[in-house]
């Protein structure tokens, strides 16, 4: 069967590296699936969950806002966060979300400070939805 190799960096590092058969992404147009030999494109993605299919197993990560370019044999995705749903902690997850909610609450945040927020906000609650979804579904 074909694959892709399929690159997740983040700020932090490499967070995948491997040879996939499909490629589920958050994309700023709606969900995409890639396959090998797809159409090459460059797109934003969005937070949310990306799906990797590899040996009839299937690989969930909570990502961030980032960039994504795909060829016919490889899938390079540029994120500020990727996190295997094994590796999240809900109650750390969940304390986070509060934190975050109180920050903005307390509407004494500058521009960029609110920005922040917001966006360390929406990286916490994708990972929430990811766990939860995985842990009842």
């Amino acid at each position: 069967m074909a694959t892709l190799r399929l690159e997740i960096v983040t700020p932090e590092g490499r967070a995948y590296s491997d040879d996939v058969e499909m490629v589920v992404l958050p994309a700023v147009e709606g969900e995409m699936g890639v396959l090998p030999m797809h159409v090459p494109f460059m797109t934003q993605i969005k937070p949310g969950e990306l799906v990797v299919r590899k040996g009839g197993d299937t690989l969930h990560l909570a990502v961030g806002d980032g960039f994504v370019e795909v060829t016919q044999t490889q899938v390079n995705v540029l994120a500020d966060m990727a996190i295997e749903e094994k590796a999240i902690d809900e109650g750390a997850v969940e304390a986070a979300v509060q934190r975050a909610r109180e920050a903005l609450a307390r509407k004494d945040l500058g521009s960029e400070e609110s920005a922040a927020v917001e966006a360390s906000l929406a990286r916490s609650l994708v990972q929430l939805q990811l766990k939860r979804r995985r842990k009842h579904g």
